[in-house]
């Protein structure tokens, strides 16, 4: 049976809805970094449940369906434990043709500042907890790999990488974005940097792919930050691909919450059938906590 994750839908400013509550009041209690997809009329969505840094960062990742795109239920909790990771950061949930769903996790390892890509794969998307679990990308001394978008059509399997460099110490925030293909999804070939922080701009400190909103030409949402201070408080512009990388589109405008520290990141999108798409997004609210929140445009 499943648990209802939230009950009803408060308004959140404008036309935002939130989606999921933060998991307590102030700075670092954060629902969100969530991906999304519709199967079959059914939206399903995971996130990450972080909580501040006494209480253990990104503790657990939660799968939910709607038939709204709304108001979830939970299917299912993967915890970090399972992992030995000190921390969870984006998951991505994909249906995975003729063998049913993969959940991908973003780990940290315990004590540094890398992370790797773990996965679940299983039948149904409540048995991913006791999935197959396989790692996807590790990551090595140089870089730490996180926060990965990923697609599958027409065969093709397609990620973009989020990178922090590791070869300056307390700098290893600074972020990049590369691309990989595959044929299953989980052995992976590198094609390359297609997006990075620009000096001087709003997204000097790193830029970090987070959604696919189109693809002739290819267009994305993306997260930035200008400085090291803005560290977890990344906003949202869109770039769009020029023959050989993703270049930055400032006339669409830059995306930042009109509460606290402006967060407004890790957006996730969701075409409907009627032509119009459903974000989510990870949005600041006044107390500094940070909720997960939608809206249709």
């Amino acid at each position: 049976m499943r648990t209802t994750t939230v009950a009803a839908v408060p308004s959140y400013g404008d036309d935002l809805q939130v989606v999921v509550p933060a998991p307590g009041r102030g700075a670092g209690n954060w629902a969100g970094a969530a991906s999304a997809v519709l199967v079959d009329g059914v939206f399903w969505l995971t996130w990450r449940v972080r909580r501040p840094l006494t209480d253990g960062r990104g503790v657990c990742v939660v799968v939910a369906r709607s038939d709204d795109g709304q108001r979830f239920d939970k299917v299912c909790t993967v915890r970090r434990e399972a992992f030995g990771a000190e921390s969870f950061e984006r998951p991505v949930l994909v249906p995975v043709p003729g063998i049913g769903w993969r959940l991908y996790l973003s780990c940290a390892t315990p004590g540094s500042k890398h992370w790797w890509v773990d996965s679940l794969t299983a039948a149904t998307a409540e048995s991913l907890p006791s999935g197959e679990r396989r790692i996807v990308l590790s990551g090595d001394e140089h870089a730490a790999v996180k926060d990965p978008v990923v697609t599958y059509g027409e065969g093709r399997w397609r990620l973009w990488l989020c990178c922090h460099p590791l070869d300056e110490p307390g700098a290893e925030d600074r972020m990049t974005t590369r691309y990989l293909t595959s044929s299953d999804g989980l052995s992976w070939t590198d094609r390359g940097e297609v997006l990075a922080g620009r000096p001087g701009e709003w997204d000097a400190r790193g830029a970090r792919v987070t959604a696919v909103i189109g693809d002739d030409p290819l267009t994305v949402l993306y997260d930035g930050r200008p400085d090291a201070a803005s560290n977890w408080f990344e906003t949202t512009g869109v770039a769009v691909w020029d023959g050989e990388r993703l270049v930055a589109d400032d006339a669409a405008g830059r995306i930042v919450s009109p509460h606290s520290d402006g967060a407004f990141r890790y957006a996730a999108s969701v075409p409907l059938p009627d032509g119009r798409t459903r974000y989510y997004v990870e949005a600041a609210r006044p107390d500094g906590a940070h909720d997960l929140v939608t809206l249709v445009r």
